[in-house]
């Protein structure tokens, strides 16, 4: 159960990161409430997956979610860049999440 509470709490951090955007720098009512929201949620799920998994794996893992989300939501999203190194450095780091999943087991 642990590792579906912190799989959602890195899903809730993408959600916080892409709220940040079209927040506008907090002048926007309702992507900021949203960020607000899934922050305290992502920060909240992350601490009860922390009962049980590992600070180092649980942490990395989190992150790790969160920053492939956003990338990739960013390129969807934002039209932001992408090219070869960047899509290999995201693969990079999902194969590393599952390094660390695989080594929890």
């Amino acid at each position: 159960m642990s590792w579906i509470i912190l799989f959602i709490a890195g899903l809730l951090e993408i959600g916080w990161a892409i709220g940040l955007k079209y927040s506008e720098g907090f002048t926007k009512l309702w992507p900021t409430a949203w960020t607000v929201f899934s922050l305290a949620a992502s920060f909240l799920l992350l601490g009860l997956a922390l009962k049980t998994l590992p600070v180092g794996t649980a942490y990395a893992i989190w992150v790790g979610i969160g920053a492939v989300g956003t990338a990739v939501l960013g390129i969807v999203l934002f039209g932001e860049s992408v090219g070869v190194l960047k899509l290999v450095s995201l693969t990079l780091i999902v194969a590393g999440l599952v390094g660390l999943k695989l080594s929890h087991a």
